[in-house]
């Protein structure tokens, strides 16, 4: 009687499994199919975050409010000249002048931050000395510095009888060129050295050993293992130096002396032009100063994919 209740049992179970895998295999024939089959390739890559559009209308929309639309309202300020008037105005002899001192002195001071930016960040990566958090507190006080304060604090320290002019008496920093290039220097260092130590910070060690190991000098490691692998955030550094120090007002005025022809930078003469209600002169020097930025800028970006692309190659 067990036994036949047994085989009853396990025949009806068997049934119950058929039918189960029978139904689960007519419902994926029919819907399933389509859940089973991998996803087409015309239907894209799924996006683990969503919100992908909403995100890059805001984007758009913020970047148009707070950099498109302005820059788009100094060109149209400036269409209100006629070419000759344009011309007039961006090449007259003192607007030239100061054109010349602005670049020559923010691409001055970008290359002296690039050569001693890089060894602050050395430095601050490779040593350990007392101290060390008060120096890499101290690289970043340019940034937190109100710009009017830096250039009350360096024209005290390089005037005839300041603290450091007395010294440098003989070069007359104070109220010239040279003042234009030690206030832009100033402000510039942070950009050099924040782009340049996280690299560093990253770069194996172990590198430069192997190549000791190998029968390298350490100059030869430094120049074919360290420098190529830190040179493109050293281009970055610059640029943004330079950048930063085309557009410089503040801590410039205070030490530059101003004279026209002489030591007057280009944000002085819009500054001036806009207090003389000229804002179709203003605009169309600040036009002049954000195309030749551009390009500067842009060139700069290049060579410094060029770099990237380089360095992949060999390696």
């Amino acid at each position: 009687m067990s036994t036949a209740y047994s085989v009853a049992t396990s025949g009806h179970v068997l049934a119950s499994l058929a039918d189960r895998d029978f139904a689960i295999a007519r419902a994926f024939d029919a819907d399933g199919a389509r859940t089973l089959n991998p996803p087409s390739v015309s239907q894209g890559p799924r996006r683990v975050l969503p919100g992908f559009a909403l995100s890059l209308g805001y984007t758009i929309l913020y970047l148009s409010l707070i950099v498109l639309i302005p820059l788009s309202a100094a060109f149209i300020k400036t269409s209100e000249l006629t070419w000759a008037g344009f011309a007039a105005i961006v090449t007259s002899p003192r607007v030239v002048a100061s054109y010349k001192l602005t670049f020559g002195a923010s691409f001055g001071a970008a290359a002296i931050n690039a050569l001693f930016g890089f060894i602050v960040a050395w430095v601050l990566v490779r040593y350990r000395f007392p101290g060390k958090r008060v120096v890499d507190a101290i690289v970043d006080l340019p940034l937190a510095l109100p710009t009017a304060v830096a250039g009350i604090a360096l024209a005290g320290l390089f005037a005839p009888k300041g603290w450091i002019g007395q010294l440098l008496a003989p070069l007359d920093i104070a109220f010239t060129p040279a003042g234009v290039l030690v206030a832009l220097t100033f402000i510039g260092l942070p950009f050099v050295v924040r782009t340049v130590q996280p690299v560093l910070e990253q770069l194996p060690r172990e590198l430069e050993e192997a190549a000791v190991t190998l029968g390298a000098s350490p100059w030869d490691g430094f120049r074919r293992v360290v420098f190529p692998a830190v040179l493109p955030a050293l281009l970055t550094g610059f640029a943004l130096a330079f950048a930063r120090a085309i557009g410089e007002y503040g801590s410039v005025i205070f030490i530059a002396g101003n004279m026209p022809m002489v030591s007057e930078i280009t944000p002085l003469i819009i500054i001036t032009k806009l207090e003389q209600y000229d804002y179709a002169g203003a605009t169309a020097i600040a036009v002049v100063m954000l195309t030749l930025s551009f390009a500067l800028l842009l060139l700069i970006n290049v060579l410094q994919a060029w770099t990237r692309r380089r360095q992949g190659a060999e390696s």
